[in-house]
């Protein structure tokens, strides 16, 4: 697997890995340990792209890694590919209770600070907004937080806020 994803960085590698994956959990396992532990960095970064894929597919593929993932989301120097697409599976599973603080605080972060590039800040968005049904008061503060940043951000965040702002 890890020569695959040296190959090349296109989404028909990508794909060639979930299929390869498809619905074997120990074949996941071994991609989520590259994700997590290979030396290179191209290795790792092109490794999140198949996995994100991989648990929207089989949300159950992460079950066991829980700790691990939120543990690796909270590294300071965390890679670009590593976080946007730790996110955008966030978006698509259930996520378990006892990670439901930890995930709010660091979605909020994401969405004031202004380094984080757009697709972050929207599936944070997102992450706020499925959360949300369990925990409506942080509709109101997302609102809040939304509407002040507005003006400064992206198109993606905006396009994001307003399906939100809309649904509320």
């Amino acid at each position: 697997m890890r020569k695959t994803l040296l190959e090349e960085h296109t989404k028909t590698n990508c794909l060639r890995i979930v299929h390869y994956v498809g619905s074997d959990s120990k074949r996941f396992d071994e991609l989520f340990q590259i994700f997590l532990n290979d030396v290179e960095i191209r290795v790792v970064q092109r490794a999140a792209w198949p996995l994100s894929y991989c648990v929207i597919q089989h949300p159950k593929f992460i079950t066991k890694h829980f700790a691990a993932l939120f543990k690796n989301l909270q590294k300071t120097n965390i890679l670009e590919a590593v976080k946007r697409n730790t996110l955008r599976l966030l978006q698509f599973i259930d996520i378990p209770k006892k990670y439901h603080a930890l995930t709010i605080n660091t979605c909020f972060d994401y969405i004031i600070s202004s380094k984080e590039k757009p697709a972050i800040k929207a599936f944070s968005i997102t992450i706020l907004q499925n959360l949300s049904q369990i925990y409506p008061d942080l509709k109101q503060e997302l609102k809040i937080i939304i509407e002040e940043r507005m003006h400064l951000e992206s198109a993606a965040f905006k396009s994001r806020a307003k399906k939100f702002i809309k649904e509320i």
